[in-house]
């Protein structure tokens, strides 16, 4: 894999970053005050948010299945030191004791985790510690979904579609049909009817999704094919002919150190990602899909492992997904 080590060598030096790290933690008290990343979060510290540090880790994991020998030893040495049954056990119960903290994003991701070191035969002591995280997460969605009356369209973390498209994959890899049959309805019901969606407003100032293409690639899961690519030509009709050009185009980004405004390069690995997944439902127009994921993802490449932290400390996870796919 020709970016593994260099990915591998980013992925770990980010989550040894402690700092700038952005908690979220809500206090309850004047007691409930102490947010020193590693004692909040002893497993997901570093890499600048809680979820954040878990696709990182998610990244490792997957190098270390997909290239072993380029991403080296270093990762294994990380991930040990995290992902121990009381570092774990201690963001289990802080996800129970907040039940809306991380929801849906960093649900999705740390799901994601769970999956992949369930995937990984050599990495059996971290899935072990993983299980209580990955069950705690499935009573959440289950939870959440009945209550959640209408889905989150927008291009950033709380965006329905992504967090449904992910938290299916892993809960179907973790054979929870329960949870993958929760999410399938709810996909379903929230987006099943959706046509002739209007992209012409995106993007967004702050996106790193693209809201029609992540809703088309959830959707792309939870359909058989046939029945996807009939609602995908209802969605996005013209998609790679003579509409929704500038969805295939390379967004205007920025690296100087801004958070937000660096969300504008995981938009292009995003779409990347999306654009290669949905192709082959478009066949007559796959291949200038597959050209305008090409040109988002060249583009955005240097930035991964060469830009400011606060580009590299995640984008590695949508580069995986946008060079996998």
């Amino acid at each position: 894999m020709k970016y593994a080590a260099a990915w591998a060598a980013i992925a770990c030096e980010v989550l040894e970053t402690p700092y700038p790290y952005g908690s979220a933690h809500a206090s309850a008290s004047p007691d409930d005050v102490d947010v020193t990343p590693d004692r909040l979060h002893p497993a997901f510290h570093g890499s600048y948010d809680w979820h954040s540090s878990a696709h990182m880790q998610w990244s490792l994991v997957r190098l270390l299945t997909l290239a072993p020998d380029q991403a080296g030893h270093r990762p294994i040495e990380v991930l040990d030191h995290r992902l121990t049954p009381e570092a774990i056990a201690t963001e289990a119960a802080y996800l129970r004791d907040h039940p809306s903290y991380e929801r849906p994003y960093g649900w999705a991701w740390a799901a994601m985790l769970v999956a992949a070191a369930n995937k990984l035969p050599q990495a059996k002591n971290w899935a072990d510690a993983l299980t209580p995280l990955g069950d705690t997460i499935a009573d959440l969605v289950l939870g959440w979904l009945p209550r959640q009356a209408y889905p989150v369209r927008h291009g950033v973390h709380l965006n329905s579609a992504f967090a449904l498209a992910l938290l299916l994959e892993a809960y179907d890899d973790l054979g929870r049909a329960d949870v993958v049959d929760a999410i399938r309805a709810r996909a379903l019901e929230w987006f099943g009817a959706d046509t002739a969606y209007d992209t012409r407003f995106e993007p967004s100032g702050t996106d790193f999704l693209s809201p029609a293409l992540t809703e088309a690639e959830l959707m792309r899961r939870v359909l058989p094919a046939d029945e996807f690519t009939t609602w995908l030509t209802a969605f996005l009709p013209g998609l790679g002919g003579d509409a929704h050009q500038h969805l295939l185009e390379v967004p205007i980004t920025d690296d100087s150190g801004d958070g937000q405004l660096a969300h504008l390069s995981g938009l292009a690995l995003s779409r990347a990602w999306q654009l290669r997944t949905i192709a082959p439902a478009l066949p007559d127009v796959a291949e200038v899909l597959r050209q305008g994921a090409d040109r988002q993802l060249e583009a955005v490449l240097p930035t991964v492992t060469d830009g400011d932290f606060m580009s590299t400390h995640w984008l590695v996870s949508f580069a995986l997904l946008a060079s996998q796919a």
